[in-house]
């Protein structure tokens, strides 16, 4: 055997053993890749429920965020501070989302999912007024989605059906 010979069956060699190899190693890049989504989708969903936690356990909340989506300037002063508190940390959570998308960590589908929850909150005229006010406390990129939503025009549904007149504030 010459050389050639030898040199061609270690090349041969290394492909067969490298082939494997570079095949494990890119399921374990796509498992962790998998993972790593459902880590992000989880950690959003918990954020999701803290956030959204303050409307199934404080009535008294709950009529103001009404009140606050139909008009944030009828609202008064501590009034409006506790729904921009709440709309800055929703809209933080929005951004995040967005910016998870983007690096491709939320799927097409669960950010269509996101986009419309923020089309039905932004076609109320309270969310839009707070938006102006709080606008520049985000990302220009997600800014303009934002915009982009809100130059839809959608009409206000999500609340239509809530009788607004009929909210009683807890006695305190």
């Amino acid at each position: 055997m010459n050389w050639q010979m030898i040199t061609a069956i270690g090349q041969l060699a290394a492909v067969c053993v490298g082939i494997p190899s570079l095949i494990y190693f890119a399921i374990q890049i796509r498992e962790q890749t998998r993972e790593r989504r459902q880590s992000a989708v989880n950690a959003l969903t918990v954020q999701w429920g803290d956030l959204t936690k303050a409307l199934h356990e404080n009535a008294e909340f709950a009529a103001l965020f009404l009140r606050g989506v139909h008009s944030f300037h009828d609202l008064d002063t501590i009034a409006k501070l506790r729904f921009s508190a709440f709309q800055n940390r929703f809209f933080k959570n929005f951004e995040g989302m967005y910016y998870s998308r983007r690096e491709g960590i939320l799927t097409a589908e669960l950010w269509d999912e996101i986009e419309r929850t923020m089309r039905d909150f932004l076609a109320y005229d309270g969310v839009r007024q707070w938006w102006e006010t709080r606008r520049h406390w985000h990302t220009e990129a997600f800014a303009r989605i934002v915009d982009a939503i809100i130059a839809r025009g959608d009409e206000p549904k999500a609340y239509s059906n809530y009788k607004l007149d009929e909210i009683v504030l807890p006695q305190k």
